[in-house]
Formats: structure tokens, sequence, C-alpha cells
């Protein structure tokens, strides 16, 4: 049976990104005294932006191992690192280079690749090196965060594309139904997988979605991307603002 969602409600805004960053720095702390090292897989987007500004603060940025951190991402834009979509591009504004991160521990999806499946390829590969597994043995990663649209698609997983019923590949190309239409993206297979998946979701107009995935009312809900995300063994978190969780029956 999949896990129950760990739903977390804290205030907008300041409150909200001090409380995920809290959550972030002990899973870090977790997975460092467990195993060494932390790989976190990012996401792209306003929400997590102002979770990564928060965690290069002054305030936090001395409370982690970058040492001992790993960054990966959970799906990217078919586009150069340098383009204004680019999540690796906001990552690197907002957090790698205000931290130091080195290059060695940042894993880039590559967007520019002129073939995706070649690009989808390439990006798995360095998956299963970096944490020594096969494609058979889908890659582990310590934590996932993942977005909300206001459609249900969480990554680059969109409903009724092909992408989401991948179940063979950790990674995919994704097709996305306005802006930058080809993607990069983690298939289930990686999220479903890994030890805590925390969605970052912020915002009165997240409101109907979060209430249709969290407290589905007909299967049409229940299929949606981010409805599909259910860890058999990890830990799902539901980062919500007030704003985001108003539309909720049962306040968790």
């Amino acid at each position: 049976m999949p896990v129950t969602p760990e739903i977390h409600i804290a205030g907008d805004g300041h409150d909200w990104a001090h409380d995920a960053a809290a959550i972030v720095r002990v899973i870090s702390e977790e997975s460092i005294r467990s195993h060494g090292r932390f790989l976190i897989a990012l996401s792209g987007g306003s929400t997590p932006r102002s979770l990564y500004a928060t965690l290069a603060s002054p305030e936090w940025r001395s409370q982690f191992n970058w040492s001992r951190t790993f960054f990966l991402f959970g799906d990217e834009r078919c586009v150069p690192p340098e383009h204004p979509d680019s999540n690796f591009g906001m990552a690197h504004s907002v957090l790698f280079h205000p931290l130091g991160i080195p290059p060695h521990h940042i894993y880039r999806i590559q967007g520019e690749t002129q073939d995706s499946t070649t690009a989808a390829q390439q990006y798995e590969e360095s998956l299963c090196r970096l944490t020594e597994s096969t494609v058979a043995h889908i890659p582990r990663i310590d934590l996932m965060l993942l977005g909300l649209g206001e459609d249900g698609h969480t990554a680059s997983l969109f409903p009724g594309t092909p992408a989401l019923l991948e179940r063979t590949r950790a990674v995919t190309v994704g097709q996305a139904p306005t802006g930058i239409r080809s993607r990069l993206t983690l298939t289930l297979g990686v999220i479903n997988r890994a030890t805590v998946v925390m969605f970052l979701v912020a915002g009165l107009n997240k409101a109907p979605i979060v209430r249709a995935i969290l407290e589905p009312q007909n299967e049409a809900e229940r299929i949606l991307p981010a409805a599909m995300v259910a860890p058999e063994t990890g830990r799902l978190i539901w980062m919500l603002d007030r704003s985001a969780a108003a539309n909720l029956a049962l306040r968790h």
C-alpha cells in the first residue's frame, strides 16, 4: 500500500519557505548520517525558487553540509542552460552560485542536446553511475522536490502524455501542452522510489488542484499525474501554505 501523505501547512511567504528549509535540513542530516551524502533532485518554478533563495540565505546556508550534498533535477525544458526558462539556470543563479557549489556536485540535464531521446538516455546513465544502480534497479534519490501545476502535472509528467506511462526507463522525453513543449523528465518509477518526496505548493491559485489530489472526488482526479506519486516505502510530504490548503475539507 502507498504511504499516507504527511501534510504540512505553514503561513504564507516567509513562514512557508523557512518551514520547508527546516524539513530539507533534517532530511539532509539523516541522509548524510545514513550513507555519507545527500542526493536532492530539484524542481523548477517560482515556489521552489523561494525555497532555494532561503537555503542560500545567511540564516540557513551554514546549517547544511554542502560538501556532502549532490544536486540533480527532476525535469528540464529542452533549452540551453542560459535560457530564461531553464530550471538549471534558475537554480544556478539562486542557489548554486550564491553557495559556491562546485560543478562536480551538480548533475544537470543537458536540455540543449539536439536529440531529446539521447539526452534522456545520457541523464539516466549519469543517475545510474551516481547511485551505482542499473536501469533495471531504478536509482534511489534521498529527496525529490516536486512542484504542482494547475492541471495536475508534476515534474514534466503531463495528463494524458506517454511520459506518464513509461515504466522501464528512469528518464524520458515529456511534452507540455504550452510554453516550451519539449521536456526531459524523471519517470514515476524514480519519483516513487525516492526516500522522501516533497511537493512544494503555495498560492491560492493552487488550492483547487491541491484539493483534487489530496481529497479526490472522482476517478479523473485520482489519475492526475501528481496523484500517481505514491511511494510504496518512502515518505510523501506535502508542504503547503495556508492559501494552497484553503480548499481542503480536512485541515491536517
